[in-house]
């Protein structure tokens, strides 16, 4: 996005600057100005430190706004203003942001404004770090940039160099334009998706034998809800359909609830039609019971042989419905993970197809964690690190945004 488009943006971006108490303050000033050429309004939130370090006043003149600093400020009390801002903003960018307040977004501590905002925020996060070296790599500076990254929150890194210590090592603030083309970078995704309608399909269906049993699998829904929060935080107008899962629903998303493969495929089928992209990431049972009971079956009852019979396949369905559509399908496997996969995309004549083995230790089914192979229209296969299901949920959604050009030219 250049230079130009910005400044013709009637509706300019909003980035939330936060400051803190690192020595490189002074190049806040100049990040400030970067985002302000792009044509982005910014909002100075300060904490007390960095207040004694620098006077809010010259942020002030910078940014032609008021500087916040008390959480209790009476300019911005009245309307909750941690709350407020965060509905205002499109970014917030944290920029010097000190071991302190990375530790402190890590566990939740909410006791300034900065903190609290981080809280109450639901849109991007870049944070860009400096500090000493020894407290950039410490262990548990490293495991609160590690939980940051599984909660979505995106980083300039810092770079290697003679530091206020006067020593030579890494957790020199990166440079200013580093900062500003990253938070642009973002920007710029937050309206990749504007305005296309999205069905997102999590977690598993039931089965019920009676009221109290019933045939289900062990998926927790987290990978299909990070997938339907990045679509929205892209700009999506989102449909999320969810089997019971026990978790909060992802902001900005309507959500459907569902129990039995039967209840999944008729909310499908109805939102379908509207719908030009959809991600079937739900684990949809294959087997249903031949009936069910409407009072529970005593135990003498079920012994002997329990009749099952096969669930239609709604992918396969919405596959030979597709008429231009962008459609997504998951495959959760224990073995020849790439192969079956790609059998799947196929016959199902899918866009696009996220594969996991399920089996493989600390991923999948029920963890934070996932490591999958996402098979390209191409054949190309793109496999993926470990990492958090929000990191994963990017990286699957900047590949539909190729597969979506690519059916545009």
């Amino acid at each position: 996005m250049n230079e130009r488009e910005h400044k013709g943006n009637k509706d300019p971006k909003i980035v939330a600057l936060g400051v803190t108490s690192s020595i490189s303050i002074y190049k806040a000033c100049e990040v400030l100005r970067g985002f302000q050429k792009k044509g982005c309004r910014v909002r100075v939130v300060m904490t007390r430190n960095a207040a004694r370090l620098v006077s809010p006043l010259l942020f002030s003149a910078l940014s032609g706004g008021d500087v916040i600093v008390d959480v209790f400020d009476e300019r911005v009390s009245r309307r909750v203003g941690h709350v407020a801002l965060a509905r205002e903003i499109s970014l917030l960018c944290v920029a010097p942001a000190t071991a302190n307040v990375i530790a402190k977004f890590a566990s939740g501590v909410a006791d300034d404004f900065l903190s609290t905002l981080y809280l109450a925020t639901h849109c991007p996060v870049l944070v860009a770090p400096a500090m000493n070296e020894a407290m950039y790599l410490h262990p548990r500076t490293r495991e609160n940039l590690r939980k940051l990254r599984g909660a979505g929150v995106e980083f300039v890194e810092p770079e290697k160099g003679y530091l206020a210590c006067h020593d030579e090592g890494w957790g020199r603030l990166a440079s200013p334009e580093r900062i500003v083309e990253e938070g642009l970078r973002i920007l710029a995704r937050t309206e990749s998706l504007k305005g296309i309608r999205t069905l997102v399909t999590a977690g598993p269906t039931r089965e019920y034998l009676d009221p109290v049993r019933f045939l289900s699998n062990a998926s927790s829904g987290k990978m299909g809800f990070e997938i339907a929060r990045e679509a929205a935080s892209r700009g999506a107008v989102v449909t999320l359909i969810s089997g019971p899962v026990q978790l909060i629903p992802p902001a900005g998303v309507r959500v459907v609830k569902v129990r039995t493969a039967a209840e999944m495929e008729r909310e499908v089928l109805e939102a379908y039609p509207g719908s030009g992209l959809v991600i079937m990431a739900a684990a949809v049972s294959d087997f249903r019971f031949t009936g069910t009971a409407r009072q529970k079956i005593g135990k003498r009852g079920l012994a002997g042989k329990v009749d099952l019979v096969e669930t239609r396949d709604i992918l396969k369905t919405l596959g030979a419905r597709k008429k231009g559509k962008v459609l997504v399908g998951f495959a959760a496997e224990t073995e020849k993970t790439v192969l079956h996969a790609v059998r799947k995309m196929k016959e199902k004549k899918l866009d696009l197809i996220v594969a996991n083995n399920v089996g493989e230790e600390g991923i999948g089914f029920e963890s934070d964690d996932n490591k999958v192979f996402i098979v390209r229209p191409d054949g190309k296969v793109l496999p993926t690190d470990k990492m958090s299901k929000r990191e994963i949920s990017r990286v699957v959604l900047d590949q539909i945004e190729a597969v979506i050009e690519e059916k545009r030219k």
